[in-house]
Parts: structure tokens; sequence; C-alpha cells
């Protein structure tokens, strides 16, 4: 194994905040592990070398998502999810046997209004292992559906509700144990607008917030397998954005525009950790804390703490160009692989941000 590539992302990340100023740079994001404590080792050097690995791309992209509803009256919605069990790419050369909804992870963002009729149906293909359900957290009922949506390998279930109230909710895999279906991808999220719509902004972006348990550690090549041990500990190996290490720097980070504004979904599918999301070098103009709709938003927030099984709703307007660090704020958690970009493009505003002293020729 090429442990040169094996160093820590927070090294990384120190060089893309002070070091490269440029977007066009290349992150490495791929390239990183345990640390520089287990490189050259007598334990890294007693590790059995696993060949590098290349499985499906499972990453769900954060501008995949249907638009805005808007104002309309209540409707008949159907949804259509398949379960499929797939080895997915979580780092450069290395795999993992996914859990998920469509092949991606966060499955999809669901989109709906408050008191639309939603007929979902689930199907498991017959490839799979195990049985697959779904529980919404939008649901008013038993099981939030996953009581009526037990599927077996090869079946199909379906299950319909009348989504009473607004939010952004998780929807995750409820099949026991449910903690090892929700780490191996089994999330997503279902937004159920107010009726009058939400206000316009000029980009949205669908993030996740999930963590693996792997046998071994953090950066090694080869198929990595679930550990159940450390779920159990609650001690995960990666903690990722939609599903991968990369998926958000190297694969597919956020751009907008300056002068523009953002709405981020955010959510944490967990199934264990809390996150504490922050966008490094900006704020969050107006939070919708733990994503309720039917309050006031905060505003001018540094940080949201969401909950596994939670979400916020984020709104903000960009000001200066360059290139944000998506984190949460246990930062030793970009470590583990925790870590989006947001690249903002467009003129400088010295006056507000600006490399040097401060300009007195204009003073009195």
């Amino acid at each position: 194994m090429n442990m040169q590539k094996f160093w820590p992302l927070i090294l990384l990340t120190a060089s893309l905040l002070w070091g490269c100023p440029n977007d066009d740079q290349e992150s490495g994001i791929g390239n990183t592990s345990t640390g520089p404590e287990t490189a050259g080792s007598p334990a890294a050097a007693a590790t059995t070398i696993s060949s590098p690995t290349q499985g499906s791309n499972i990453v769900h992209s954060p501008n995949d998502l249907p638009p805005s509803i808007g104002k309309r009256a209540p409707q008949h919605v159907r949804v259509d999810l398949e379960a499929h069990e797939i080895e997915g790419q979580l780092a450069d050369g290395t795999t993992y046997t996914y859990m998920t909804f469509n092949k991606q992870v966060p499955g999809p963002l669901i989109r709906i209004r408050v008191n639309d009729t939603v007929e979902l149906h689930l199907k498991n293909l017959s490839t799979s292992q195990l049985t697959h359900s779904i529980d919404l957290h939008a649901v008013t009922g038993p099981g939030g559906g996953s009581v009526l949506t037990q599927a077996p390998p090869g079946q199909e279930k379906t299950v319909t509700f009348q989504a009473i109230k607004p939010g952004l909710f998780v929807y995750h895999c409820a099949t026991a144990m449910v903690a090892e279906h929700i780490t191996s991808g089994m999330y997503g999220m279902i937004l159920v607008e107010p009726g009058a719509g939400l206000p316009h902004v000029d980009h949205e972006f669908y993030v996740m917030q999930g963590e693996l348990y792997t046998d071994r550690p953090f950066g090694e090549y080869g198929l990595q397998r679930l550990s159940r041990t450390k779920l159990l500990a609650e001690t995960p190996d990666y903690l990722v954005f939609n599903g991968a290490v990369g998926a958000l720097t190297t694969q597919q980070p956020l751009k907008a525009k300056v002068g523009e504004t953002i709405r981020i979904l955010f959510g944490v599918g967990g199934p264990n950790l809390i996150s504490s999301f922050h966008i490094i070098g900006e704020h969050l103009d107006r939070l919708y804390n733990l994503a309720s709709l039917t309050s006031p938003p905060l505003t001018t927030v540094q940080t949201a703490l969401v909950p596994p099984g939670g979400a916020a709703m984020i709104e903000l307007k960009l000001e200066v160009p360059g290139r944000y660090l998506l984190v949460d704020h246990a930062l030793s958690r970009m470590e583990k692989g925790l870590l989006g970009f947001l690249q903002v493009e467009g003129p400088a505003h010295p006056e507000l941000f600006h490399e040097g002293g401060a300009d007195h020729s204009s003073a009195h």
C-alpha cells in the first residue's frame, strides 16, 4: 500500500484554507487515511495489504432534487423506491456493501405539499439478501409506514398516507437490525412544503451526513465490511456527506455565485452521531431549526445542531467569492472523511474581506 496517500484530512484542509485560494486546484480528498501515526508504524507494517477495489458510484448529487412546488392544491402523488444492495465506492481504492434506496446515498428527495396523499411503492430486488422497509418521519401512523412495508427479496409493498404536517423529514429503512441498514446507506429525506410554498432562492442543495463502521481502519484498500462491534460501540471509521469520502469535494462540490441566495436541505442519517453543521467563513442567515417550517427561522447562526434522524433547512446569501468548507464542527471528523466544498464565483468585495492591513487613505 502506498502509505504516502494516507495523511490526515486535517492537513489537507489546512492547505485548502490557507494555501489554495483558487477554486480550480485539486483537493486530493480521496487520497487520505488514518493519520501520520499509522504510516510507518510497526502495526502498519504488520497489516495485511489489500488491493484497491472499484465499485459503483453511489453518491447522490447535491444538485439532484425536484424543483420547488409552490402554491397549488393538494394532489395524489405516487412515489416509487427500490431497495438495492450494491458494492459501492466508499473512497479511493475502497469499496463497501451499501444498502440503498434507488442505488444512491442518500435516497431520493421526495418533495410534496402539505395535505398531499402519497402512495409509496417499495420494491426490494430479488438479488437482495435482506428484507427492507421504510419509516418516513413525515407519516402519522404506526411505524411511520415500516409496519406495512416489510418487503422480502423479490417483493413489493405499498403504503398510502396523507402528509398532514409541513416540514423536512428523514426517512430510513426500519428492518432489524435497524442501525445496520441505516449506517449502510438506507436513508433520505421527504420535504413537505407549506401550502403557500417556500421563499424563492437561486439554488437548492440536498446534503446528508452519515457514518460507517468498518472491519478495517479508515483508508485501507479493498472491500470494507460492517463491524457490528464498532456499530454498537458507536465508534465509526468513516463519516461522510452524501455517502462517500470526497462526495462533495472532488465529485460534486456545491457551486454558486456572489449575490445569490442558496438553500441547503441538510439531514443526518446517522444512525448514532449528532452533527454540528458549520460552513467555515459563512453564516447561516436563516436556520429553520430542526427543520420546523411552522416556526420562524433563527437568523445569523454560526452552527446548526442536528440529531440523527433530524434535519435543518438553511438559507444564506453569498457575498464574498472563494472556497468555503462544509464541516461538522466536531472537527476531528474531517480526519474520517467528513468535508464538503461550497465554491462561490464572482467579483471580489475588498470592503468586506481582503488580505493585508486596512486602507486608511480615505480616512479624515
